[in-house]
């Protein structure tokens, strides 16, 4: 038996000692001083009993009662509490403290000691089954024994709880009714364990869409329910639905057969669409009915003007989905000019889907591909692309020009980043400083511990990394001082138009001397005129973008306008025509 004895009194612990002796008992035996020592014991061993003394200097025996309790809710270890005092409320103290006897200093014999000891040990052993048996029943009465989620009554008490919180808060509750699609004909067909090996292989793929914080719920047969709190908008409810519809489209394989098992979605919000849970599991059922009305492997929310949006974001992003796998995109090339020189040292590259009906709108598709994370298999697509093409004007045309590469938040939250560039680089022979890496102070804002990471290896391993649309609103001065950019895109606002005050043109005098203080260089976006240009050049702005000089075209275009011929921006005029 392993005991820990804490107790300020030496001559005290050696009278514990010797009644262990004189007991017979076989035992190991450690001693501390105070409940600091104890606790520091504690976390290297595992005690069969530990003797506490009530009084000791700064923290007593009932504190590190509590500490051992709500600290190591798994130990095993029996505890008696020692005192010299006779009060009755000290036993009481530490019996609902938790520990298990109490004896006085003055009883302490062999025999006495060993009785506590047996006392104690067997009413731990109880308690721990009591404690075990309340469990199982607690489990039985919440959880659904199938899936092991939470039953009906669970899910109720919770969601009420969570609308009851809610109220103090500016934030939405969502409420998601999931129906499984033609789940009666495999029960009917195939039997009930096959049946119920879907159900659980359902709620396995579900889970995976989920954050971890939700209420995951089995009402019954085959109908779930999930609650999701403290949500800024109802696009973060549509994104739950649209993983699980998507998750679900794979077949399940089970005994050998094929099982298909879509599912019809209602979804109701907290305050929107109901003050209590009667009104909000009325009208998420309401809205998964009209989901199953529509065809079933729906998802609808309960208002009308919620359900267009969500059905449009989704239609977008399956043809996405559709577009990627079918190779329906392309890049475009803006040239860049040094202010200096106006020659030509680079491009910005953007991303261009094209559909029968033309070319998408990237303000239509780009926020939705950042939302479902389509963007990190956009981004290593178009990244390997400008790669290729900058080494082939290199090797084709001798133009050794730089890309400007633009990185999404999602994408700069990557940890795949810096690992696809390690391997394209060596892969293509492309030199690493003819990359930039355009970055969105919305990215910086996020404070995803990787952004840092992935900024520092972008430089580390010889890229460079510009922060974009400086001057749109969200600049912030701090971030030019945080991290460590070696170019600053002005945004195209900043730029004064030839309407633009005095006070505009001092405003955007300074913020260039600011940012050339700080040594860093200065890239204008949007120059459209003579008058923006010469401006430019007066304040000794770097580069120019704009129409100005040229828009974004093809490959193809640049290089038989730029490429084959000796182009010279000053006589030549690729912007006339532009609206």
């Amino acid at each position: 038996m392993r005991i820990l004895i804490v107790d300020d009194d030496t001559v005290d612990r050696q009278i514990v000692k010797r009644a262990l002796h004189l007991g017979s008992m076989t035992y190991e035996l450690v001693e501390a001083q105070t409940v600091d020592e104890g606790l520091a014991l504690f976390d290297k061993k595992d005690f069969d009993l530990v003797l506490i003394d009530f009084r000791m200097p700064g923290k007593d025996g009932i504190e590190l009662v509590i500490a051992i309790r709500d600290g190591y809710p798994d130990c095993r270890s029996a505890i008696v509490m020692m005192s010299n005092s006779e009060d009755e409320q000290v036993a009481l103290d530490a019996i609902r403290a938790g520990a298990q006897d109490f004896i006085l200093k003055t009883e302490i014999t062999a025999s006495r000691l060993r009785r506590s000891i047996l006392h104690a040990q067997t009413r731990f052993e109880l308690e721990k089954q009591l404690q075990e048996s309340y469990a199982k029943v607690k489990q039985l009465a919440e959880r659904d024994a199938l899936t092991g989620l939470a039953n009906r009554h669970l899910f109720d008490e919770s969601l009420k709880f969570t609308i009851a919180n809610n109220r103090r808060a500016d934030y939405k509750v969502a409420l998601l009714l999931i129906d499984l699609d033609n789940f009666k004909y495999v029960n009917d067909n195939f039997g009930h364990d096959v049946g119920d090996l879907l159900l659980q292989r359902v709620v396995k793929r579900i889970h995976a869409c989920l954050r971890g914080s939700e209420l995951f719920a089995r009402l019954g047969g085959d109908e779930f329910a999930i609650s999701l709190g403290n949500l800024s908008s109802e696009l973060e409810a549509s994104r739950v639905a649209q993983r699980i519809l998507l998750v679900l489209e794979t077949p399940f394989e089970i005994k050998g057969r094929s099982f298909t098992s879509g599912a019809s979605i209602g979804i109701a919000l907290h305050p929107d669409n109901g003050e209590n849970a009667e009104e909000l599991v009325k009208h998420a059922d309401i809205a998964m009915y009209r989901a199953k009305k529509k065809g079933k492997n729906q998802a609808c929310f309960f208002e009308e003007e919620m359900q267009q949006q969500f059905a449009s974001r989704y239609e977008i992003e399956q043809e996405l989905r559709q577009a990627i796998d079918n190779h329906r995109f392309s890049l475009t090339y803006q040239p860049v000019y040094s202010a200096l020189s106006h020659e030509l040292g680079g491009y910005e590259v953007f991303l261009q889907w094209h559909d029968a009906g033309g070319l998408r709108s990237p303000e239509e598709f780009l926020p939705i591909a950042e939302e479902s994370k389509l963007i990190l298999q956009l981004g290593r697509w178009l990244i390997e692309r400008a790669m290729r093409q900058q080494v082939r004007w290199a090797k084709e045309h001798n133009h050794r020009a730089f890309m400007s590469i633009n990185l999404s938040p999602v994408q700069l939250s990557d940890r795949g980043l810096t690992p696809l560039l390690q391997e394209l680089l060596p892969r293509y022979g492309a030199e690493a400083s003819q990359f930039i890496f355009e970055v969105s102070e919305l990215a910086l804002n996020g404070l995803h511990p990787e952004v840092r990471k992935n900024i520092d290896a972008l430089r580390a391993l010889g890229c460079k990394v510009a922060l974009g649309d400086f001057g749109a609103g969200l600049s912030s001065i701090a971030n030019l001082r945080d991290y460590p950019f070696d170019l600053i895109k002005i945004e195209r606002s900043f730029l004064p138009g030839p309407h633009s005050s005095e006070q505009d043109r001092a405003l955007f005098a300074s913020v260039v001397k600011m940012i050339q203080a700080l040594n860093i260089e200065t890239v204008v976006v949007g120059t459209e005129s003579v008058e923006q240009v010469e401006l430019c050049c007066q304040l000794g702005v770097n580069q120019l973008q704009g129409h100005f000089f040229a828009k974004a075209e093809t490959a193809q275009y640049i290089e038989n306008n730029y490429l084959l011929r000796n182009f010279n921006p000053d006589t030549d005029k690729p912007h006339e025509g532009l609206s």
